[in-house]
């Protein structure tokens, strides 16, 4: 019988190193088996006055399951569920509630992507934003950079500010949290940068940036919103991003300079090619990399089914009376 999981299921299960490991396999999927249509389609959208539905589809053949998120936003918040069907047979496998699950995964990616772009020897992380995508990402730069020394955070609210520092610093003890007292103390000589924000306009200038910094652009998905300036993004020797047809038509970072002709498309770098070697990464310590994560729906898709799968084996979740 199909399975649903609720946030508390899903909290029990669900840790930052399973994250990393269901995203590196949707990107490696999605650059190895992408020739088969629909495996991941970009972000649909109804709109109502009073309330947007938002739909991401994919497909895994190599593990045999297509399914979709969908998601609600309203004044009153968000409200997240992901389906997982099996390919074979089109039976509903489970419905899994998404808003952590969310968060994990959206800190994964960047997470994913620092691993595999910025230096090796990278100490030192700056993050604008003190939010719940914010907790993830700096869960998942710990996590996947584990040679991490410092991460300094700057968030407009200063109580909130270092009350998010507060917390971070006694969930990762070995890492030292600092309160930036300006964007400028954030970005200085920082390996690498993070942007989790709802910014309308760049947080920092180009020129603080110094050469073999790694950035990961994670809250600019509409072109109402742009965390970095186009000075910054030209600045930039390598533009990664989750898949290009979902960057051109979402990532507000890059839209204007797409728009002007000034980036094209075909410049723009999948993570699952960089991660199958299909295209190169970084290629020497002064190379300025970034990437812009939108989040994809077989990102979700992917670690949803390995937490039904450790549900059942756990004796988690509740049986659904449809769907078999």
């Amino acid at each position: 019988m199909p399975l649903y999981l609720n946030e508390t299921d899903v909290r029990q299960m669900l840790t930052m190193p399973l994250a990393l490991e269901a995203v590196e396999t949707a990107h490696r999927a999605l650059s190895l088996e992408g020739a088969q249509a629909g495996q991941d389609t970009p972000r649909q959208r109804t709109r109502l006055p009073q309330t947007a539905l938002h739909l991401l589809q994919a497909g895994v053949p190599s593990l045999g399951i297509l399914g979709y998120k969908a998601y609600t936003s309203n004044r009153s918040g968000n409200r997240f569920n992901v389906f997982v069907f099996e390919a074979a047979s089109g039976i509903l496998q489970g419905v899994v509630a998404g808003d952590f699950l969310g968060m994990m995964r959206t800190g994964a990616a960047s997470g994913l992507a620092a691993r595999v772009l910025a230096r090796p020897d990278a100490r030192v992380a700056g993050v604008f934003g003190t939010g719940w995508q914010a907790g993830g990402h700096v869960e998942a730069l710990c996590t996947a950079l584990p040679q991490l020394e410092e991460v300094r955070v700057f968030g407009r609210k200063r109580d909130k500010l270092e009350d998010f520092c507060a917390r971070q610093g006694e969930r990762f003890p070995s890492v030292r949290f600092l309160a930036a007292p300006s964007p400028e103390a954030t970005v200085r000589e920082a390996d690498v940068l993070g942007t989790v924000t709802t910014a309308a306009s760049p947080l920092f200038e180009a020129e603080w940036v110094a050469p073999g910094t790694h950035i990961n652009g994670a809250g600019s998905n509409a072109i109402i919103r742009q965390e970095l300036s186009e000075a910054m993004v030209r600045k930039c020797d390598l533009v990664a991003v989750d898949t290009v047809d979902t960057a051109v038509k979402e990532a507000g970072d890059l839209l204007p300079l797409l728009e002007k002709g000034r980036l094209q498309a075909r410049q723009l770098v999948e993570l699952g090619d960089i991660l199958v070697g299909r295209r190169p990464g970084r290629q020497d310590r002064e190379q300025i990399t970034l990437f812009e994560s939108q989040g994809l729906g077989i990102q979700d898709l992917v670690l949803a089914h390995r937490l039904l799968t450790q549900a059942r084996e756990q004796g988690l979740g509740v049986e659904l009376p449809f769907g078999a």
